[in-house]
């Protein structure tokens, strides 16, 4: 073998790392980058859990909110009715749907989710609430913002004393709800032929629930358990 072949084959090998060389620091950066990627995602992730199960629908609510209070200021600075131009884009059936929906003060929409129907119970229960603002800001500067809010590592037990006004408001709104209750709830006649399949008369109207909205998609379910034929 030659003294230029030598020469070459190593200038050949020289390349060949060079390039390798080059390929596994592209490999790298590509791995770090990837890396921090998925750390973001990580952390954003972990700061999505944290938040409330609604924020996102409250987020959209106050954005939706704050569009339409930017269109009513652009509107009467121009010296135009927003309302008549904001009705200028509605159906008919769709304005004496709105109509009718906006005489109501709480209406009911139908069973959806437990978590809408708890979050219309409570806006049903605050509606008559009167807060007292000045009792609200003193009691917050008092006890500090992160014991007020319950925030993350506070302890706010003991720190606040319910005064005996707020004790018989509580106990009166209470008996209004349970003689509200009373006269809606009826006595159902007792079937005696009917299949029991409950514990006690609770878990009886949960069972009954749970029938009429998922019973349809159960029956043959249900039918193949009792036949023994169920895979």
């Amino acid at each position: 073998m030659s003294k230029q072949q030598v020469v070459a084959g190593g200038s050949g090998v020289a390349g060949k790392m060079a390039d390798f060389k080059a390929r596994l620091a592209k490999l790298h950066t590509k791995r770090n980058e990837a890396s921090m990627l998925n750390h973001k995602e990580v952390v954003e992730e972990d700061r999505l859990k944290q938040m409330p199960k609604n924020y996102a629908k409250k987020r959209q609510r106050l954005e939706a909110e704050l569009a339409e209070d930017q269109r009513r200021e652009a509107a009467e600075s121009e010296g135009k009715d927003y309302d008549r131009m904001k009705l200028l884009g509605v159906g008919a059936d769709e304005a004496e749907r709105w109509e009718r929906r906006k005489k109501k003060k709480n209406p009911d929409q139908g069973f959806s989710t437990y978590e809408d129907a708890t979050i219309r119970q409570y806006q049903r229960l605050i509606n008559n609430k009167k807060v007292d603002m000045e009792e609200y800001n003193r009691e917050k500067q008092m006890v500090g913002e992160d014991a007020f809010y319950g925030r993350d590592n506070t302890i706010a037990i003991g720190l606040h004393k319910d005064s005996k006004e707020a004790i018989d408001n509580m106990v009166d709104d209470l008996e209004k709800q349970i003689s509200k209750r009373e006269k809606y709830s009826r006595r159902r006649i007792f079937d005696d032929d009917a299949d029991i399949n409950f514990i006690n008369e609770r878990n009886m109207k949960f069972n009954k629930k749970l029938e009429r909205f998922y019973g349809d998609y159960t029956e043959e379910i249900k039918q193949n358990l009792e036949r023994g034929t169920a895979v």
